[in-house]
């Protein structure tokens, strides 16, 4: 009788929530873990986030990991041929292939772990990250304290005025507030 092979299972994680929640920190500490474990884990970005590092994905916390960054979904796939973990973040920024290449990441035995904005600032569903929740089979909700009243924050306020939906910022462009504060201050921006 032959004995069957050991299937790699593959899977996807998502780790969503507000600006200054904590997504790429957790990001950062699984795939540390990974590593850890000696297991085979490539890192990338959006090429276009180049807030703390070109070649990094760096928290808010100036915790790091060395990453590729990448133009395009696609390109994930010329870097991570044999491998046991990916990591993603600022999914975000990607477009909606990014859903795809994860799928088949995972359909072929990659652990697949991926970090974003669920929403943008007007409170709505952000980029590819919603389609990526659904297909996921673990998504972890991480929230920031709300800076106006200090109950939890699942949204980010932008405070400087644009209409534009892509805008790289830090503290003197986004905060986060909970829904109650969000509320208030949108009511107030379109009175």
């Amino acid at each position: 009788m032959f004995l069957e092979s050991a299937k790699k299972s593959g899977c996807i994680e998502v780790i969503c929530g507000s600006m200054f929640s904590g997504k790429t920190e957790e990001l950062i500490r699984r795939l540390k873990r990974a590593k850890f474990a000696n297991q085979k884990v490539e890192i990338f970005k959006p090429k276009i986030d180049v807030r703390y590092s070109e070649e990094e994905v760096v928290s808010h916390d100036s915790n790091a990991i060395r990453s590729t960054p990448v133009d395009s979904p696609g390109s994930i796939f010329l870097y991570s041929s044999d491998v046991d973990v990916v990591g993603i973040d600022e999914a975000q920024f990607f477009d909606e292939s990014i859903v795809e290449v994860c799928q088949q990441l995972a359909d072929s035995g990659v652990r697949v772990i991926v970090a974003g904005l669920d929403m943008d600032y007007l409170g709505k569903p952000f980029g590819p990250v919603p389609m990526l929740m659904a297909v996921a089979e673990y998504v972890t909700k991480v929230h920031a304290i709300c800076v106006r009243c200090g109950d939890l924050a699942n949204h980010s306020h932008r405070l400087l005025k644009s209409d534009k939906l892509v805008m790289l910022g830090e503290k003197e462009t986004y905060e986060p507030v909970c829904r109650h504060c969000f509320n208030k201050l949108r009511k107030k921006t379109t009175e």
